[in-house]
Parts: structure tokens; sequence; C-alpha cells
């Protein structure tokens, strides 16, 4: 209750001098403004190099794991291998067959 009370009298008393000393409230304002600008524009650069340096460094991270392909993939490229001994031995029995037979 007392902290409720004390807010209020402080928020009355806020408002109440921002009326009073309008000019030099504005006066404050202008000379807080351009320092505040500048420090909050540092730090938004500063900030955004190193949000580009953490990309760069996951990027390079990611391009140097070995190639791990999902289990459907990896079905796939053993499908593809056996279809391709398959075609390979057809080939080399083609091969001896020809090479077997006089012309």
């Amino acid at each position: 209750m007392v902290a409720l009370i004390g807010g209020l009298a402080a928020l009355l008393l806020g408002v109440i001098g921002l009326f009073g000393w309008w000019d030099e409230f504005i006066w404050l304002i202008k000379g807080a403004l351009p320092p505040v600008l500048i420090l909050a524009g540092a730090l938004a650069a500063y900030l955004g190099s190193e949000e580009l340096k953490d990309k760069r460094r996951a990027e390079m991270e990611a391009a140097r794991e070995p190639f791990t392909p999902s289990s459907e993939e990896a079905e796939r490229y053993k499908r593809e291998v056996e279809e391709l001994k398959a075609k390979l031995a057809a080939m080399e029995t083609e091969q001896t067959q020809a090479e077997g037979k006089p012309e």
C-alpha cells in the first residue's frame, strides 16, 4: 500500500515537473539524444558484425562436417549400387561371351 501511494505521488510530481520545466526538459533531451544515438548505433553495428561472424563460423563448421545422408537416401544409394553392380556383371558376362565366340 505504501508503494502504491509513493508511486502515485512520484507520478503526480513528475507530471507537474514536466509541465513546469518544459523548456529545461526539451533542452535536456536535445543535449542527451545525440550521444545516446551514437552509442546505440555503435552497439548495434558491433552486435551486427558479431552476428555475421557467428553465421560465417557456423557455415564453415557445417562445411567441415562429413556428409551423412538420411536413412531413406542411404537406402536409395544402396539400391542404385546394387543395380549398377548387376549391370556391370551383365556387361562382363556379355564381354566374355563375345570374346569366346570366333568371328
